[in-house]
């Protein structure tokens, strides 16, 4: 914004909040151990994802923040990587003290029953 009494010449341009993080530590941020409630909202917006547990999320993540097609289109050929669908949802929402590791790369959502 630019204050009445102030010349347009004198505007600092610049994002605030940079984050300086490397790939990895952002993703790491986004990481954690979720309920179900937490989840759902993603299930219901079509963006939440089951990674297969031989994976780790953080490398699944990396593909997707690096817009990495095809790798991302193998993993949900081989079914490493499957959109939630109607059954899990209702197999946690009868469990719904059930965790899951979790990951954030927006606006997808990564997950798996923790300690799979």
């Amino acid at each position: 914004m630019i204050l009445p009494d102030e010349p347009a010449s004198t505007m600092r341009y610049g994002l605030l909040g940079t984050d300086e993080s490397t790939d990895e530590e952002k993703l790491a941020k986004y990481t954690g151990v979720v309920s179900w409630s937490y989840l759902r909202p993603h299930y219901e917006h079509d963006t939440l994802f089951f990674v297969d547990p031989s994976l780790r999320l953080e490398d699944v993540g990396a593909s997707i923040a690096a817009n990495d097609a095809s790798r991302i289109e193998a993993l949900l050929k081989a079914g490493d990587m499957v959109k939630i669908s109607g059954l899990h949802a209702s197999q946690w929402e009868e469990k719904p003290e059930t965790e899951f590791e979790a990951l954030v790369v927006s606006p997808f959502v990564l997950c798996r029953p923790a300690g799979g």
